[in-house]
């Protein structure tokens, strides 16, 4: 149960939602624990009846306890009324009047405890769902918060799983589990009482199989822990790998991949069939162990109730048996549901273990101060090293430069080089293992992160599409992006050289772009991209690689178009081609992580570096072409 502990703020916030649940539980039980008395009353009354009918009238006949408790406030005199009609119409006329009475009060309880039923589900289920709600929103804003190296240590179809699945049996917990604990208290509580009050002994027999179930279940439990556990890490890896099939659908059917693909997932669903078939066995086992315990119990008290009938004892009739026999049998349900809510227990233990594994997870990069007031776009890299956490790679190694803001800054250098290390630097997605990144002159880190990423704008390698329409991506760089006027839309489009190629399709820029972006093309992807960058007027704009997936001329026209955008911002400049930082104020070399050559593009040309063979390469491939 520990790890259920994070689970008591939320129940605390909706303490007076289970405080009414649980009134609501005591009476439908109350209600519920007053039939048997009734249905006890009625077998005797008939009994005596019966006994009595070729009889002598007797002088006085008893009212029945339940109609004298319950009726007595209408102020009708029921035990005159009662030998009225026994003098007047008989014992028979008398037996089934009262046994009317019985009848209806019996369906009057019957209905009040399905109505405070029905109330104490309205509250104690409503009130599951309200924590489930504010539960998937907590986990879904900490994702949010997490740092890149987290999502590359974890799979999407885990955390997926983990908002869904998991918490959906944490749910089970907060609701039907909590809900069934309550109702057995209550009701084993009001039923123990009752029964003690007409017998003793006849409850202590009824009861003596209960011991033996309450060893079952502890020594069943951890099973079950264990057991669910397994369930879900074979759950998140079954996602995993759907994820990653759906997402990759073009590389397996390039490759003729999809009998593999349909393999390893039949391989990974029947591992996940095994585990739930090993957990289902224990829990099957629970159902017809406490049904046994229970049937035990209905022997017991028809044995013992008919050999103290039959020996004569006075304190026990045929209504008592019949009493004790619905007692236990309305015991069997929230008995039997021990099994059951101890597996959602478990079940939902094991889950909220990997939930707060992920809640417990800290980001690594958080805003320590805010003392930049406004972000210009001065940019400064002091001997900045940096080495990936989880691969221990050196992706950069002592590079200094300063960017003075409205300038342009171009990164070139071979695969591996460094380059996109360097923007995410200065994205703070990462940061630097040595040496300092400042914005302004002010440490990155004491630069309040919403408000540096606020006045950042980048076009990353992978451009990733929200599967919603053209419109939307493209207004997704604002912060009012829903009600972003359709000419500014436009013209950021016309900006990204991508107008002409939106508008020839059917529904222009309602047009749905799928999952990813999937049904646009390389080349379209990126200059919505673009398009979504420059939107935001941000104060700095990086484009890493951003034009790798259009042509030349295309590459020449989008640049020209941004030379306005860029004036006056902060413009990093991440590209392999020459031909896209020419222009730049300041050109960057990286090789193996360092500053090999640095300057504008003629000196970098007349140096005849490493800068001057790329240029000739590309020129070369150009002419080829």
């Amino acid at each position: 149960m520990r790890p259920l502990l994070k689970l008591n703020p939320y129940l605390a916030k909706y303490r007076w939602h289970l405080l009414l649940g649980t009134v609501f539980i005591t009476l439908s039980n109350l209600f519920a624990v007053y039939s048997p008395q009734v249905v006890r009353e009625a077998i005797d009354l008939i009994a005596q009846g019966i006994a009595r009918l070729d009889g002598p009238v007797p002088d006085g006949l008893a009212v029945p306890s339940t109609l004298d408790v319950w009726l007595g406030w209408t102020g009708l005199d029921l035990q005159a009324y009662l030998n009225e009609r026994l003098e007047a119409d008989g014992m028979k006329a008398m037996v089934v009047w009262c046994a009317g009475l019985l009848a209806i009060l019996y369906l009057v309880f019957s209905l009040l405890k399905g109505f405070f039923m029905f109330l104490m589900r309205q509250t104690i289920i409503v009130v599951s769902r309200l924590i489930e709600y504010d539960l998937k929103n907590r986990i879904y804003e900490h994702y949010q918060q997490l740092d890149r190296a987290f999502y590359k240590r974890n799979s999407t179809g885990d955390l997926m799983n983990r908002i869904s699945e998991d918490v959906g049996k944490v749910r089970m917990y907060l609701g039907p589990a909590i809900m069934y604990t309550i109702n057995l208290v209550v009701l084993f509580v009001l039923c123990i009482a009752f029964m003690l009050n007409v017998n003793v002994e006849l409850t202590l027999w009824t009861l003596a199989p209960l011991p033996i179930m309450s060893v079952i279940i502890y020594r069943v439990s951890d099973v079950i822990n264990l057991r669910s556990m397994r369930v879900q890490q074979e759950q998140s890896r079954l996602s995993s790998l759907a994820q990653e099939s759906f997402s990759g659908v073009r590389v397996l059917r390039s490759y003729a991949k999809e009998d593999s693909a349909v393999e390893r997932f039949a391989e990974a669903a029947d591992a996940y069939r095994t585990r739930t078939m090993a957990q289902a066995r224990v829990d099957a086992l629970f159902m017809p162990s406490i049904m046994l315990l229970i049937g035990l119990s209905t022997v017991i008290t028809i044995f013992i109730g008919g050999r103290k009938l039959l020996n004569g004892d006075p304190t026990v009739t045929v209504g008592n048996i019949a009493e004790f026999v619905i007692y236990v049998n309305m015991l069997t349900w929230p008995f039997a549901s021990v099994g059951w809510v101890t597996s959602l227990v478990q079940q939902a233990s094991a889950s909220m273990v990997r939930v707060n594994e992920f809640l417990d997870t800290r980001p690594a990069i958080r805003s320590e101060a805010d003392d930049l007031v406004e972000v210009h776009g001065g940019i400064t890299f002091d001997n900045v090293s940096f080495t990936y956490p989880d691969t221990g790679v050196k992706a950069l190694d002592g590079v200094s430069f300063h960017v003075q803001a409205g300038t342009r800054l171009a990164v070139v250098g071979h695969t591996g080089s460094g380059k996109s290390t360097l923007a995410e630097l200065i994205g703070r997605v990462y940061d630097a293992s040595e040496g300092e990144v400042r914005i302004d002159g002010t440490p990155i880190r004491r630069v309040s992160l919403s408000k540096l990423r606020s006045r950042s704008s980048v076009v990353p390698q992978e451009v990733l599409l929200f599967s919603d329409s053209i419109r939307n991506n493209i207004a997704f760089g604002l912060v009012d992006g829903m009600d972003a006027p359709e000419e500014r839309i436009q013209q950021a489009a016309r900006k990204a050289r991508v107008h002409e190629d939106i508008m020839s399709f059917p529904k222009g820029y309602e047009t749905m772009v799928g999952e990813r972006g999937i049904t646009l093309s390389g080349g379209q992807k990126q200059r919505v991209s673009i398009a979504r960058a420059i939107i935001a007027e941000p104060t700095i704009l990086i484009l890493d690689d951003a034009l790798s997936a259009v042509d030349t001329a295309t590459e020449e026209a989008i640049l020209r178009e941004l030379r306005a955008v860029m004036e006056g911002r902060t413009t990093i400049i991440i590209s392999h081609r020459i031909s896209a930082v020419r222009d730049a104020d300041h050109i960057l070399v990286l090789e193996h992580g360092r500053v090999a050559e640095e300057g504008r593009h003629d000196d970098l040309l007349a140096s005849k570096g490493i800068y001057a063979r790329m240029h000739e390469e590309q020129v070369l491939e150009e002419a080829r072409a």
